[in-house]
């Protein structure tokens, strides 16, 4: 078993992961389908998907999606635009006065490309967004990635790297790595 595997498929904690699944999609589609200023029906939500209250100043329109909640850590001043996906199983961490645009995804969990393997197991990293950094819209950030203070990550890229800090990333990383 190589180290990023994280996760036996229908362990005992692979079934507490989807019974938490089930329960936090049936609580965001409750969240996505309040009154947008029904700010308590919201922070209530909130709190229960997250498993504490939002932070002072965060900012989260809807639709909102994730399928933990309890692993998605957000700091103050975190503004997040509409229809974002958390898949945070492995952690999220999004520091202070981070952006994310509309239509961002965040996975932190996967399969090996063994197609043997992808059938038995999980994969998974956290991924670490520092403070002031800018997500533009339709970004996809990947398992294990940290992003440095003050970059800006551009509408569209594929993040699968590391991003050092104060600077501009771009495009899709798609591309032929290995055949079996």
């Amino acid at each position: 078993m190589s180290s990023d595997r994280f996760m036996r498929i229908h362990s005992p904690e692979f079934q507490a992961m989807a019974a938490r699944v089930l329960q936090v999609t049936q609580l965001t589609s409750r969240l996505n389908s309040l009154p947008f200023d029904d700010e308590a029906g919201r922070a209530e939500l909130f709190a229960q998907i997250l498993g504490r209250p939002l932070p002072p100043r965060v900012t989260i329109y809807p639709p909102f999606y994730t399928d933990h909640g309890l692993r998605l850590e957000l700091a103050e001043r975190v503004f997040v635009n509409q229809n974002c996906t958390f898949l945070d199983y492995a952690g999220i961490r999004l520091a202070e006065g981070v952006l994310v645009g509309p239509r961002v995804t965040f996975i932190t969990g996967g399969h090996p490309v063994d197609p043997q393997e992808r059938r038995e197991w999980l994969t998974g990293a956290p991924i670490d967004v520092a403070e002031n950094v800018w997500i533009g819209a339709g970004a996809t950030i990947l398992p294990g990635v940290s992003i440095g203070r003050d970059a800006v990550v551009a509408a569209g890229a594929v993040v699968a790297d590391d991003v050092p800090p104060a600077t501009l990333v771009t495009g899709p990383k798609a591309g032929v790595r290995r055949q079996w």
